[in-house]
């Protein structure tokens, strides 16, 4: 139990920095342009990061996977909407599927 209340202590300190960080570190508000921009998109960066990787292997077949990335990109570079480009992607999967 002691080990479990430790772990459980780590878990809320290493997940309580990076929110109260920002406030600490920026206490006036952010005049640069460069860092202002820079920060704009942090999120997009890091959420591509993150799932980027994983799409290649979430069909269990690589062509089908490289398919629907391929439509994805597609649809959201003409600037349709999320539905869409996730609607489309899934199609293009499930279609490819029955090729490969």
């Amino acid at each position: 139990m002691e080990r479990a209340f430790i772990a459980v202590l780590i878990m809320a300190l290493v997940t309580y920095i990076p929110r109260a960080l920002p406030f600490v570190a920026f206490r006036k508000k952010i005049k640069s342009r460069f860092i202002k921009s820079f920060l704009q998109y942090v999120p997009y960066a890091v959420l591509g990061a993150l799932t980027f990787p994983d799409v290649f292997y979430s069909t269990g077949n690589l062509a089908t996977a490289v398919c629907g990335t391929v439509t994805a990109l597609i649809l959201a570079f003409l600037g349709k909407g999320l539905v869409v480009v996730a609607g489309g992607a899934i199609a293009v999967v499930f279609l490819t599927n029955f090729i490969f």
